[in-house]
């Protein structure tokens, strides 16, 4: 399933949708996302339990919990990445910027312009650092080759990747590293300016140094995008997240800022997870 979401995904990099105010239904626009009372079933089986939360912009929260909590369906909720899993359905209403994404007017194509998002293994295309990172504009019929250059360049320092490729940029993306593969799977995101990243386990795959690296990247990212990161990794949630949630068999135990849910939890549950205790 999750190899099947990551084709389709390639297939739907696209640029930012601009800012619209007459986009806003209610007062919760200042949020950048808005969950209220989400409901997931894949046939039978019911993945989220009824789940409500609040993402304030320009914030990274981490979403924690074991295997099978449903944290990776709940992030591809965002960019409507489910649609493509069979016999999902979902009820309950999703809003970012104020508008409930799962209307039926909706045009998916144009929602994940404003939403990008980085896999748990880097999948770069097999093409060369510098067509992995135009794809995106390209495929919206950008043909200025000086824009496109400028925009390519931009991304790959935003993902600090620049000074390790700029020599390079023929060279195939499949020769470079898991690390830096990575971080060109980021730049690829960025160069279309998404509005918020999603992030599913960014860096599971990756050696210390690199994740190290991706780390710091998120942390200076924020100051543009509202990012959302899936972790196992509890240093890592601690470590680079402003709010933290905490999910156990489709419900949403506690939702916090990060500091207060590693320290001074709520809930038993989400001391126990925390603690190493289960999960």
């Amino acid at each position: 399933m999750a190899k099947e979401i990551e084709i389709a995904m390639s297939k739907n990099i696209d640029t930012k949708i601009a800012y619209n105010p007459a986009i806003i239904e209610d007062e919760n626009h200042a949020e950048k996302i808005v969950a209220k009372d989400v409901k997931v079933w894949y046939g039978d089986f019911q993945a989220i339990k009824g789940i409500s939360i609040k993402i304030k912009p320009n914030t990274v929260t981490a979403f924690i919990g074991p295997s099978g909590c449903g944290k990776s369906t709940f992030l591809r909720l965002f960019n409507r990445m489910n649609d493509y899993v069979e016999e999902f359905r979902m009820e309950g209403k999703i809003k970012l910027q104020g508008t409930n994404i799962y209307k039926k007017k909706i045009q998916v194509e144009e929602l994940r312009k404003n939403v990008g998002m980085v896999f748990q293994k880097p999948n770069p295309f097999p093409k060369s650092i510098f067509e992995n990172v135009a794809y995106g504009l390209k495929i919206q019929g950008i043909t200025d080759k000086k824009f496109i250059s400028e925009r390519v360049e931009k991304a790959l320092k935003q993902a600090d990747l620049w000074e390790e490729v700029k020599n390079d940029l023929k060279k195939s993306a499949l020769a470079l590293s898991g690390g830096q593969q990575q971080r060109l799977c980021i730049a690829r995101t960025l160069a279309v300016e998404p509005a918020i990243i999603l992030m599913d386990e960014p860096t599971s795959a990756l050696d210390p140094i690199s994740t190290a690296k991706i780390e710091d990247l998120i942390f200076e990212l924020k100051e543009k995008y509202t990012i959302i990161i899936v972790t196992h990794n509890m240093q890592q949630a601690s470590r680079i997240s402003d709010h933290t949630a905490f999910f156990y068999l489709g419900e949403l135990i506690e939702y916090n800022e990060t500091k207060t849910i590693f320290t001074n939890p709520e809930k038993k549950q989400t001391e126990n997870y925390i603690t190493g205790r289960f999960g």
